[in-house]
């Protein structure tokens, strides 16, 4: 398998990008405490460059809900493979993503989420993918806005490759 992968978003773009993004959070939340939910595993990278750039304080726990497996499309099928390991009941959440696709484990997440009670839930993601929503599933922070490619890097992967590239890369499979 040879694959081709041309940068999308620069590592000094993104880096630019999650200081604006902590800043508006520590803005809207000043006075407060936030109470992060990193989705596993691809939102690790974002959630741990955002949170050392969040002047509230912060507390953060992980979740994963997957449903991709190892490939490069959706199956629709979504499952939890790791729970929280503390409540959020009245804490303000703002769960963590690498990218807004189909919407789908998104809402599956959220819902699941709200039934816990928290003071308040938000979505930030680092990548928005609007062309593919099949779910009405809008974030309150997001980082790029980007079309309907396959991308790697900073925390995405195909068949659990290239998430340590420090850039957003587009990704050609080349059987």
């Amino acid at each position: 398998m040879n694959n081709k992968i041309s940068v999308l978003l620069s590592e000094e773009q993104i880096d630019a990008r999650i200081a604006e993004l902590g800043a508006q959070i520590s803005k809207d939340y000043e006075g407060e405490e936030v109470f992060l939910v990193c989705t596993l595993k691809g939102a690790c990278f974002f959630a741990c460059e955002l949170a050392k750039r969040i002047t509230v304080p912060v507390a953060l726990d992980f979740m994963s809900v997957s449903s991709y497996g190892n490939s490069s499309v959706s199956s629709g099928k979504i499952i939890m493979k790791k729970d929280l390991e503390e409540s959020i009941v009245g804490k303000n959440v703002i769960v963590i993503e690498d990218i807004v696709d189909t919407g789908r484990t998104l809402s599956y997440l959220l819902d699941n989420l709200r039934q816990r009670n928290p003071k308040s839930l938000k979505l930030c993601a680092l990548l928005d993918k609007p062309d593919r929503r099949v779910v009405d599933i809008n974030a309150d922070y997001t980082g790029f806005e980007i079309p309907d490619l396959f991308v790697v890097g900073y925390g995405l992967d195909y068949a659990q490759r290239y998430r340590n590239l420090p850039y957003v890369g587009v990704l050609e499979v080349e059987e």
